[in-house]
């Protein structure tokens, strides 16, 4: 079970409390007061908005939103959290991992804990295969990549990603030698997204141990750390990516994402790649 600290006190993620709470503070932190039509006189102590310029941008009391940055308030109104939401300038992905960390605090006992990966389907594998020279693999919860077919290893192996035994998408980005270079100008972008998805799938599917031990790993790189705890939030989305291969030069690679029914599984297929 990970824990987080939020103005000294320490409140697990599992239960949804802590994430809620660092959240919100760290949104609040990351707008300029000028943003929302504020003036900034003088130096301020604190980066962002004050406690006090928030609470009344959402009409709430400084009292009550201390109480939510600190995780002693466990049950927000939709009204509330959607002033909140509108005062801090949320983007959509924003709003609903808000909602998502709402639900999962409100209704722990209804809603399931995240699960270790089932076995992957024979199903699955048959499809991976039978996209032949389409390169595909299917992604876990936190990242892990559990199955490849032939086509997709054929490009990655080269680049370092089969490296090991377990390869999972975070630990290549952060801790690979190579995923600079493979990279380029576009690794720091792909850092935030990737850590974006990660806090979005925890707050979908909550924490497992492997998730939790993920974190505690790769907390050590300062690249990560820094946007861990800069809250990024990004769901999962087809688009384009740009690898530069040792063997090939840099290739454009248009990615689909779908979701495998009743498991925590995601099948990435390279629809085309040039």
């Amino acid at each position: 079970m990970r824990t987080e600290q939020v103005d000294g006190h320490h409140l697990t993620m599992v239960d949804g409390v802590a994430e809620l709470a660092a959240f919100l503070r760290a949104r609040r932190e990351q707008i300029k007061p000028e943003d929302v039509g504020l003036v900034s006189h003088g130096r301020r102590r604190t980066p962002g908005l004050r406690r006090e310029e928030l609470a009344t941008l959402a009409g709430i009391s400084v009292e009550y939103l201390e109480r939510l940055e600190q995780g002693r308030d466990t049950n927000p109104s939709i009204g509330i959290l959607t002033a909140l939401a509108d005062a801090l300038r949320l983007s959509e992905d924003e709003k609903r991992h808000l909602a998502a960390l709402a639900v999962r605090r409100q209704g722990e006992g209804l809603l399931p804990r995240h699960r270790p990966e089932d076995e992957v389907r024979p199903s699955l594998r048959v499809l991976l295969d039978r996209l032949g020279q389409t390169p595909a693999c299917l992604l876990g919860g936190t990242f892990d990549v559990i199955a490849w077919n032939g086509a997709w290893e054929s490009i990655v192996r080269p680049l370092g990603f089969l490296d090991h035994d377990s390869p999972n998408l975070l630990r290549y980005h952060f801790l690979h030698p190579s995923a600079r270079r493979v990279f380029g100008e576009d690794w720091a972008s792909t850092a935030d997204e990737l850590v974006g998805w990660l806090r979005a799938i925890q707050a979908d599917q909550g924490v497992d141990a492997a998730g939790a031990a993920l974190v505690d790993e790769l907390t050590a790189v300062p690249d990560f750390a820094t946007r861990w705890t800069a809250h990024p939030v990004a769901y999962r989305r087809a688009g384009v990516t740009r690898l530069r291969h040792p063997d090939t030069g840099p290739i454009d690679v248009s990615i689909e994402i779908l979701k495998a029914a009743e498991s925590s599984h995601w099948l990435q297929v390279w629809v085309s790649y040039d």
